[in-house]
């Protein structure tokens, strides 16, 4: 049975897609069969594994039983994937009224859980129906936390939420690690969160962290994830080091 980590975070930008897409990358790239899920209506992990998001059938199709899960699945060059698109926007309302809702991606992954090491879902920025179904399926979550002030701002809120899912919903899930993203040392203040988070979190934080690092940022526009589009980046080396961690604690 595959492991199915959600990288999750309820704030938008910080890193949330370049860490699904990446650490996805460097597990394929370690040998390990892996299927990214693209559970965010923006549809941006499904682009920079260089696949096209505007294809039909996807991940919409499927949570709403109109296609079987083997049928979407695409294969890139590093990695299966799940692909979605602004049609997954519906889903949240179109399945406000049926049963198991929150449950409709976990039931879809176990038919092809076998197949894989790891199973990586990207979750949406915002907690919902598609950000429940997304942490249902999983056995555990990776948080990335961006270095800056904000990033603090709502951690009790995000904690509650995912104590309530454990609670009512899914009772397995639980804290993968931290990962800290978007890293620049030269701000007294990135010192100042970075402490704070490690008190908080203790051991869970990974001892790698991700850089700024421009080559991060262009590679999805090409399609690519950092190790196909630089693999001598300091963004390349960063996510494999965080990949090396993750297999190791697996």
């Amino acid at each position: 049975m595959g492991k199915i980590i959600a990288v999750y975070h309820q704030k938008g930008g910080v890193g949330k897609t370049t860490t699904a897409v990446n650490l996805t990358a460097g597990l394929s790239l370690k040998g390990k069969r892996v299927l990214l899920c693209d559970f965010d209506p923006q549809g941006n992990a499904t682009s920079a594994m260089g696949v096209d998001k505007s294809q039909r059938p996807n991940v919409y199709d499927m949570v709403l039983g109109s296609c079987s899960i083997d049928k979407i699945i695409k294969s890139s060059g590093s990695g299966d994937v799940m692909p979605a698109n602004s049609a997954l926007t519906g889903a949240a309302i179109e399945l406000v009224s049926e049963e198991d809702r929150e449950y409709r991606l976990k039931n879809a992954l176990m038919e092809i859980n076998d197949k894989y090491d790891f199973i990586i879902i990207d979750c949406p920025p915002q907690f919902g129906l598609l950000s429940l179904n997304a942490l249902c399926a999983a056995d555990s979550v990776i948080i990335p936390f961006q270095c800056e002030y904000f990033a603090l701002e709502g951690l009790g809120d995000f904690l509650k939420e995912l104590r309530f899912i454990k609670k009512t919903l899914n009772p397995e899930l639980y804290i993968e690690g931290v990962l800290l993203t978007m890293v620049d040392w030269r701000p007294r203040l990135t010192m100042q969160v970075t402490n704070e988070i490690r008190e908080y979190f203790g051991d869970r934080v990974y001892k790698a962290h991700i850089p700024k690092n421009i080559r991060l940022s262009e590679a999805p526009s090409h399609g690519m994830d950092i190790f196909r589009y630089d693999s001598k980046s300091k963004g390349a080396k960063a996510y494999m080091a965080f990949t090396e961690e993750v297999l190791a604690s697996n």
